[in-house]
């Protein structure tokens, strides 16, 4: 697998920023970005490593950074890998002690993205509705068996002479 299409399997780089990264790799390193990964030698895969987690001191732009105006240091930053998944999960808690919207969503589950939740997004059953399997493990009515004829009530009451008449 070339270079440049194995950039993309790093979490936090994009399409358009692995076609920046393999430039800027070919630029620093000499590594022409068609070159296969399984030719590299480790010393090449230890300069790639480093020049991806140090891809915010490099010229590239700053809208292809993940981190732009970064909540501590107010600079451009773009961070991979698992450094991400801290960053993000730091983000999520911070907007949560804050109880501002976005983590009040965060915390009760919900989308936080302004999508709609009348028909998606649900969790759990539904509310109304439950499976004849659940009311007989409940000790609910019998559920008669399948192509049984099940008896039916019915609720008209009958006429006042007509119970007299049943009466005597």
């Amino acid at each position: 697998m070339p270079i440049k299409r194995a950039l993309l399997r790093v979490r936090g780089i994009s399409h358009t920023l692995a076609a920046a990264a393999a430039s800027a790799i070919e630029r620093n390193l000499s590594i022409a970005p068609n070159t296969p990964t399984g030719e590299l030698n480790e010393k090449q895969v230890e300069d790639i490593d480093k020049l991806l987690f140090s891809l915010h001191e490099q010229k590239l732009p700053s809208y292809l950074m993940n981190r732009c105006g970064d909540f501590k240091t107010g600079q451009d930053k773009h961070v991979i890998m698992n450094d991400l998944i801290f960053e993000v999960s730091q983000d999520i808690d911070r907007e949560m002690k804050m109880v501002s919207w976005r983590g009040y969503r965060h915390h009760y589950g919900k989308k936080v993205r302004g999508q709609k939740t009348r028909n998606t997004g649900r969790k759990g059953m539904a509310v109304g509705v439950l499976r004849k399997s659940i009311i007989a493990a409940q000790g609910g009515a019998k559920v008669p068996a399948a192509g049984a004829a099940a008896p039916v009530k019915t609720s008209v009451k009958q006429p006042a002479a007509a119970e007299k008449a049943s009466k005597k």
